[in-house]
C-alpha cells in the first residue's frame, strides 16, 4: 500500500503553513521596531519612557527589563541609563524636587554672603568718610539697596556729577562691580515742580541723574556695561512724606540696587556673568 500525502508531509496536519507563524512574528517585530524609531524622533523623554513601558508590557518584557525597547538608548543591559532628547532642560526637569530646593537654598546663601560682605565694606567706607547720614545700605526683595542723598552727588536742580561724587562712585564700584551681578540705578526727586532751561520736569531730572551715574561707570569700567541699567521715577516713588523739608530731602535721592539673581533673570547676561560659584571664598574683611 502506497504512502499517503499526509505521511509524506511529516505526519502533521497543516505542515505547509507553519512558516507563516515565524513570518508573522518577524513582521510584528519589524513593525514595532520602526514605530519605535519613528517615535524616538518626535517625542520628548517623558513620552518616550511611557511608550517604552507600554511596549514592554505588550511584548511581555516588563519583568525582564531587557530586550529591544530597554536597549534603544544604546546602554548595556543591567546598567542605569537616562534618556535625554532635549539636553540640559530635560535633565533639569528630571531633577528631584529636593535637589532643586537645595540648589535654590545654596544660591540664596551665596547671595546673603555677598550682600553682607558688601554692606560691611560700605559701612566701613561711610564711617571713614563721615557720610553715614548720606549713604545707607539695606537689603529687600530686590537685592542690596544703596540709598544716596542727592547732595553727595549733585547740586540742586542739576545732574552733573561733582568731583566728590566721582570719588564716591569709584569707591562703590570697587565694592559692587566685583560681584558680577546686575546693577540698576534709579533717580528720584521730591514733588516740588522744576522748570529750568535744561529740565522741564522732575522726570527728566531723575532720569538724567541715574543715567549720568551709569555713564560714569561705563566710561571707567566698560567691561561692566552689560550689567548696568538706569531708570528715573521723578516724584512718584517717595520713601517719606513731601509735606516737610526733611521728608522732601529723603525723597531726593539716587538708589543703587544690586539685583538678586532671581530678579535679574530677565536681564540679558553673558554666559560667564550668569555663572554662580557658591563655593568661592570671599576676601577677608577686617573686624
Amino acid at each position: 500500500m502506497g504512502r499517503s500525502r499526509f505521511e509524506d508531509e511529516g505526519g502533521h496536519e497543516g505542515g505547509m503553513e507553519r512558516w507563516l507563524i515565524t513570518y508573522a512574528d518577524l513582521i510584528t517585530l519589524l513593525l514595532a521596531f520602526f514605530v519605535i524609531m519613528y517615535a524616538m524622533s518626535n517625542v520628548d523623554a517623558t513620552k518616550y519612557e511611557m511608550m517604552a513601558k507600554s511596549l514592554k508590557l505588550a511584548l511581555g518584557m516588563e519583568k525582564a527589563g531587557q530586550g529591544l525597547v530597554s536597549n534603544m538608548s544604546g546602554e548595556q543591559p543591567g546598567k542605569d541609563s537616562s534618556i535625554s532628547l532635549k539636553g540640559t532642560d530635560d535633565r533639569k526637569k528630571a531633577m528631584p524636587q529636593q535637589e532643586v530646593n537645595e540648589l535654590v537654598d545654596l544660591k540664596q546663601a551665596q547671595e546673603r554672603r555677598e550682600f553682607d560682605y558688601m554692606i560691611k565694606r560700605i559701612k566701613e567706607y561711610t564711617e571713614e568718610k563721615k557720610i553715614v547720614n548720606n549713604l545707607s545700605a539695606t537689603t529687600d526683595g530686590r537685592g542690596l539697596v544703596l540709598n544716596l542723598s542727592d547732595t553727595v552727588l549733585f547740586e540742586s536742580g542739576k545732574a552733573d556729577l561733582s568731583p566728590r561724587a566721582k570719588e564716591l562712585l569709584d569707591a562703590l564700584a570697587d565694592i559692587l562691580l566685583e560681584s558680577h551681578k546686575h546693577i540698576k540705578v534709579e533717580g528720584h526727586t521730591d514733588n516740588v515742580p522744576i522748570r529750568n532751561e535744561r529740565y522741564p520736569s522732575n522726570w527728566q531730572l531723575s532720569t538724567d541723574r541715574a543715567t549720568n551715574v551709569i555713564m560714569y561707570w561705563i566710561e571707567k569700567y566698560p567691561e561692566a556695561s552689560g550689567l548696568l541699567s538706569a531708570a528715573g521715577y521723578g516724584e512718584h516713588r517717595p520713601i517719606a512724606l513731601n509735606d516737610t523739608v526733611a521728608g522732601r530731602a529723603k525723597n531726593r535721592r539716587v538708589d543703587i540696587i544690586v539685583l538678586r539673581d532671581a530678579i535679574a533673570k530677565g536681564e540679558p547676561l553673558s554666559e560667564e556673568d550668569s555663572k554662580l560659584d557658591a563655593g568661592a571664598p570671599l576676601p577677608n574683611v577686617k573686624e
